[in-house]
């Protein structure tokens, strides 16, 4: 049965959006039914201070079609609770694998030890624990934590594994910025359901090759949701937390929105946007006011039409979520003029080039490759020494695909970009983990190494970090 014959005898007809259609992996959107046009609400994950206990199991939840199913997840539903400490505090965790197979943590954007960071030799059987032991002394930020398994990543995240992390600290809170129900988290992900209700994750060759995009917009697990809000400022931390899909996140009525952070933390000034590119893995801390929006009126977050990142991505738009502004606003919350001073690194004493290329081998995998290796577990690509200063230049100017690179143990500054879109990105004004280096462009960041010992990193599409797309580094 053809999918949109399919979609119909489900009753989901062609008029809004939010159902997406990857059709061999090229992107291109299905728009979701009147039926289902956002009338769930928006469900706001757990917040859990100073977290002593998390595990991975399956479960069953309600996400699409009214249907019980089962998928993977670290509480009561799809995705995890949102951890939430105070930079200078130490997380104590009990971590219980509960699933049949290994599984681990990586604490994505956290600087900590390696041991502690989630690399995949550092698995967690089935029905064993690990603790995870390590203090946080970092920025304030919005981070997020999920398996990073070889081979496996893209479908245990995608099935559920997945959850925020925010750090605190005093400098932060003395910006009188939106808190309470006025900070909102905004995990979005792109599923496809199998008729059962539960989550399909089977990549076929071109799926490997563009990475896996879903039929179904969800955030925070919500299918075709919806967020009351008053005529205020609202804080949203947003996380780009799907396998491979790229989103030019805008507002459907062409108004302004302030960034404010990023990966690593808040940025020097706010930065004034109608529209930014998040790749997978990337996070986006936003303010957007709703004080001049007429009451009873609907905006959409959405996704708008972008070019230049291969012909998988960005061919067309879609809506993500719906505002309602249904109340008078009631706070006194202020866009600040200044947030806070960034330290910017300099004196690198050591230049390194990482070209991503594709090089078709097998069916068994291996075609994406940096500087023409594949992962190996027990092979040390590059060693550094432990508090140096380097520039690390990711290549993709021969490449077609977007790329989105991922450096785990540390924290980096986006220093240049040349073939493509030629500058610095607002959100890339700060302190990253994550960044997008779309076909022919170069991307060059600068670095220091603070923690020793073997780390990671990698493309955060998971299917070319599945297919090989990673190498190790050693501080030492």
């Amino acid at each position: 049965m053809k999918r949109i014959e399919f979609l119909k005898t489900l009753g989901l007809g062609l008029s809004a959006g939010g159902i997406l259609s990857s059709c061999m992996g090229d992107g291109d959107v299905v728009p979701v039914s009147e039926i289902a046009d956002f009338g769930n609400a928006l469900k706001i994950p757990e917040t859990i201070y100073n977290a002593t206990s998390l595990a991975s199991k399956s479960l069953k939840d309600t996400i699409i079609n009214g249907k019980s199913s089962s998928y993977l997840g670290y509480g009561p539903g799809i995705l995890g609770p949102t951890i939430r400490i105070k930079s200078g505090n130490s997380l104590n965790l009990n971590f219980k694998n509960q699933l049949s197979e290994h599984t681990n943590i990586h604490w994505h954007g956290l600087v900590i030890p390696a041991e502690m960071d989630g690399h995949p030799d550092q698995m967690v059987m089935a029905n064993n624990s690990f603790d995870y032991k390590f203090a946080v002394n970092q920025a304030a930020g919005t981070n997020w934590y999920h398996p990073h398994i070889h081979e496996i990543t893209g479908r245990q995240v995608t099935q559920g594994l997945a959850g925020l992390f925010i750090v605190e600290s005093n400098e932060e809170k003395a910006l009188n910025l939106p808190t309470e129900s006025f900070e909102i988290p905004l995990i979005i992900q792109d599923k496809r359901f199998n008729d059962d209700g539960t989550i399909k994750y089977k990549p076929n060759m071109d799926e490997k090759m563009n990475g896996y995009m879903g039929e179904t917009i969800l955030v925070n697990g919500t299918f075709s949701p919806f967020l009351k809000v008053s005529s205020n400022l609202y804080r949203f931390r947003v996380l780009n937390g799907s396998s491979a899909r790229i989103y030019n996140l805008a507002l459907s009525n062409a108004a302004s929105f302030y960034i404010i952070g990023s990966d690593g933390g808040i940025l020097e000034k706010p930065e004034v946007v109608s529209s930014v590119l998040l790749s997978s893995g990337e996070r986006l801390d936003i303010l957007i006011d709703f004080s001049k929006v007429p009451l009873n009126s609907e905006i959409f977050l959405e996704s708008n039409q972008f070019s230049g990142m291969g012909t998988a991505q960005g061919t067309q738009k879609f809506k993500i979520l719906k505002f309602i502004v249904n109340k008078q606003g009631e706070s006194n919350f202020k866009v600040p003029l200044s947030l806070i001073p960034i330290q910017k690194l300099s004196g690198s004493t050591q230049n390194r080039n990482f070209s991503l290329k594709m090089k078709m081998l097998s069916l068994n995998g291996g075609m994406h490759r940096i500087n023409n290796k594949v992962y190996k577990s027990g092979r040390i690509d590059e060693t550094v020494s432990l508090g140096a200063t380097e520039t690390w230049e990711f290549d993709n100017s021969t490449g077609d695909e977007p790329h989105p690179m991922h450096i785990h143990g540390v924290h980096f500054q986006v220093v240049a970009r040349s073939g493509g879109r030629n500058e610095i990105q607002p959100h890339e004004k700060g302190w990253k983990d994550t960044v997008l280096v779309a076909p022919k462009e170069k991307v060059q960041v600068i670095i220091k190494f603070t923690q020793k010992g073997k780390f990671v990193f990698h493309c955060h599409n998971l299917e070319h970090e599945d297919d090989g797309m990673m190498l190790n580094f050693e501080v030492k």
